[in-house]
C-alpha cells in the first residue's frame, strides 16, 4: 500500500495534489490575462476613471468659483440697491419737506391775498354805505329845506326860488 499512496509524488519531492492544480490554474489564468492585455485594459480603465474624476473635480471647483463670484456680485448689487433705496427715501423726505414748505408759503400768500380782498371789500362797502348815508342825508336835508322854505315862502315868488335852490343843492351834492 505504500506504493499506491506514494504514486502521485514526483521524483523531486513535489506532490500533485489539489493545491498544486489550483496554483497551476492560477498561473495559467494570469498568463492568459497578461497575454490578452487585460492588465493594460484595466490600467486604461483606471486611468480614464481617474481623469474623469479629475475633470469632475475641476468642473466642480470652477462651478464653485463661479457661484462665489455670482454670490459676491449679488451681495454687491443688494448693497447698491439698499444704498439707492436709502438715497431715494432721503430725496423723498427732502422733497416732501420742500413741498410742505412751499405749500405753507402758498397758503400764507393765499390767506394774505384773501385778507386784502376782504379788507378791500369792507372798505368799498364802507365807502358805499357812507355815500348812501350822505345821499340820504342830503335828500332829507333838501326835503326839510323844501318844507321849511315852502312854509316860509308862500306864493309864486317863493315857489320859484325854492325850486331853483332845490335844483342847485341836488346838483352840488350828487
Amino acid at each position: 500500500m505504500l506504493t499506491t499512496t506514494l504514486a502521485p509524488t514526483l521524483a523531486a519531492g513535489l506532490a500533485f495534489d489539489n493545491t498544486f492544480f489550483a496554483f497551476l490554474a492560477l498561473v495559467i489564468f494570469l498568463g492568459i490575462v497578461v497575454w490578452a492585455g487585460a492588465h493594460k485594459t484595466a490600467g486604461k480603465m483606471l486611468d480614464d476613471r481617474s481623469a474623469q474624476i479629475s475633470r469632475e473635480l475641476s468642473d466642480a471647483r470652477r462651478l464653485r468659483e463661479e457661484a462665489e463670484a455670482l454670490l459676491a456680485e449679488y451681495k454687491q448689487k443688494r448693497i447698491d440697491a439698499e444704498k439707492e433705496a436709502g438715497e431715494i427715501v432721503a430725496r423723498a423726505k427732502s422733497d416732501a419737506a420742500l413741498y410742505a414748505e412751499e405749500a405753507k408759503k402758498k397758503l400764507s400768500e393765499a390767506i394774505e391775498r384773501r385778507t386784502k380782498q376782504a379788507e378791500t371789500k369792507i372798505a368799498q362797502a364802507e365807502a358805499a354805505a357812507a355815500k348812501d348815508v350822505r345821499a340820504r342825508a342830503a335828500d332829507l336835508a333838501v326835503a326839510a329845506a323844501a318844507t321849511l322854505l315852502k312854509d316860509g315862502m308862500k306864493g309864486k315868488g317863493g315857489e320859484s326860488l325854492v325850486a331853483e335852490s332845490i335844483a342847485a343843492v341836488k346838483s352840488r351834492l350828487n
